[in-house]
């Protein structure tokens, strides 16, 4: 058989289409609204309500700005000053606040300042600007070691990271040690609250040994205080969120909405994977609503949305895409290999912790199966798991910065085996197999992204109407193997398109568009900040 035909024919099971998508949006809608009715460990909600997500309402600016400026709730000190005809009015938290973001792979630490410009216009019009300016950002890797601590020694070397930046902040701001310092978190990893300020860890998996449930704010806060010297302030945690969620915060506050447009939800493609979205109160299961929330004006409890972290990519999700036979042999030797078999189907066939180790599992497989060769002869660094990085693989290509394919694998693979050799063959293999991956995840996260958005009926039933005016729902999305795999991104968004054009028929009446929201992680947290402690003064 033909070479190309060869490796085709073996990439069979990774194969999709816009047909296959379109069916698995729609399972994937129902899925999520069961999941978000009766999951106790996905569809897990959060304090934060329409009141902090859309605040100029309950702050009486009730004039445009698309549903999504800023009130009172968000900032700390205000002025007003005469700007030709109209009005010019600036909010600005008076001093930068500290925010945290711990990954799968890094954690960063830094300071926070946030601006707010309202302009009113001749005709009353109003148009808003914001400005976010991260100062004395630090950030380190999270190497496995660490991974595998317990939870005192990992928790007291963030808290040594954290003193770093605190005692920087002190000579840039002239902290004083008397004042406690508030602090935003964003924590990559499922987690219960109760209130803005309180969390409890879930399994965290991407390699971290740490299973059980444990008080964030406690360890961080024990942490720091570990480290800090006399003349350093204390902290005290103020906002603690998802990096999804904290995505989704950041996205709303940042993105210039036009009249046409709805910022409404937030992706994370990175070493994890998960989403963010606002859901009706009534779509909770009664124990998972919080206690007490608050809402905007004239608002009914049952339809106040509240920011949900899905965790989408946990096993709940897992019945639509064995539905559709996209989990393959492949996929199950990587889960089963991994820290929790079976707990993130989903995370494993999308995200960049796993992409790369895949194709390194679909190469031996072809190797051995299809070439009939003994992979003992290829060289050990290949051999080993997670030898083949996703980081490789996102930028091997025949127009890689680089070099040429064969100068990647040379120089990151050289040969050992006096009997091996990288040919042009095994060249467009791996390529491929890189290709094929890449395609997959970007047609799982665009059906994924489609069915959450039924879920929250963001996008109309075929045959209904929409929400007046609104033609683009757009989706705020970070991470590096979204950005960098092959091309993730675009193939993302053409499925989004494709999908919705099968589902309407044709001319879909609205067009899902992702926007970078790039650090909204860090970011978020420190937009959190202030409103949590406008809220425990009102």
């Amino acid at each position: 058989m033909d070479s190309t035909l060869e490796i085709d024919k073996f990439l069979e099971p990774l194969a999709i289409d816009a047909q296959i998508l379109s069916g698995l949006s729609c399972e994937m809608a129902s899925t999520f609204a069961k999941l978000s009715a009766e999951s106790t460990d996905m569809f897990l909600p959060t304090p934060i309500s329409d009141s902090i997500l859309a605040p100029e309402v309950s702050a009486g600016k009730g004039g445009s700005d698309g549903g999504r400026g800023e009130g009172n709730a968000l900032f700390l000190g205000e002025c007003n000053k005469q700007v030709g005809s109209g009005r010019e009015l600036h909010k600005t938290w008076k001093d930068p606040g500290l925010t945290f973001l711990s990954g799968g792979t890094n954690l960063r630490v830094g300071f926070i300042e946030l601006q707010h410009k309202l302009v009113i216009g001749d005709f009353g019009v109003p148009s808003v600007s914001r400005k976010l300016n991260r100062l004395l950002e630090h950030s380190w890797p999270i190497v496995d070691s660490l991974k595998n601590e317990n939870s005192t020694s990992l928790f007291s070397w963030i808290g040594n990271r954290i003193a770093h930046v605190v005692r920087k902040g002190c000579d840039a701001f002239s902290l004083s040690p008397d004042q406690e310092l508030p602090l935003g978190v964003t924590f990559s990893f499922p987690m219960q609250q109760t209130s803005l300020s309180e969390a409890k860890l879930m399994a965290m998996g991407k390699g971290f040994a740490i299973t059980s449930d444990l008080d964030l704010g406690g360890h961080l806060t024990t942490g720091y205080e570990k480290h800090k010297s006399a003349d350093m302030p204390g902290i005290k945690i103020a906002a603690i969120a998802n990096d999804s969620v904290s995505t989704l915060v950041s996205f709303i506050y940042q993105f210039p909405a036009k009249t046409h447009q709805k910022a409404v939800m937030g992706v994370i493609v990175g070493t994890g994977c998960n989403a963010t979205i606002p859901l009706k109160l009534s779509s909770l299961h009664e124990s998972k609503r919080p206690a007490s929330i608050n809402v905007l004006p004239g608002q009914d409890v049952a339809a106040a949305k509240i920011a949900v972290n899905t965790e989408w990519s946990i096993n709940g999700s897992a019945p639509p895409l064995r539905k559709f036979g996209l989990i393959n042999k492949w996929d199950e030797e990587l889960d089963k290999a991994g820290e929790i078999p079976g707990f993130q189907p989903l995370e494993y066939m999308t995200a960049g912790r796993y992409l790369g180790e895949l194709g390194r599992i679909m190469f031996l497989d072809y190797y051995a199966t299809v070439l009939k060769q003994s992979t003992e002869k290829l060289p050990g660094k290949f051999r080993q798991k997670f030898g083949l990085t996703t980081t490789f693989l996102s930028h091997y290509h025949h127009n890689s910065p680089n070099g040429s394919m064969a100068d990647q694998l040379n120089n990151e693979f050289p040969a050992e085996h006096p009997e091996f050799e990288w040919t042009k063959s095994l060249e467009t293999v791996l390529f491929k197999i890189a290709v094929a991956i890449q395609k997959r995840a970007a047609g799982i996260i665009a059906a994924s992204t489609v069915g959450l958005l039924m879920c929250a009926e963001e996008i109309p039933k075929p045959g209904t109407v929409g929400k007046k005016g609104v033609t683009e729902l757009v989706v705020g999305y970070t991470g590096g193997c979204i950005q960098h795999f092959q091309d993730y991104l675009a193939d993302t968004q053409a499925y989004l398109d494709k999908i919705l054009s099968l589902e309407f028929g044709g001319e879909a009446p609205i067009r899902v568009v992702l926007h970078p929201c790039h650090d909204g992680g860090i970011t978020g947290a420190g937009v959190l900040v202030p409103a949590a402690l406008a809220s425990r003064r009102t």
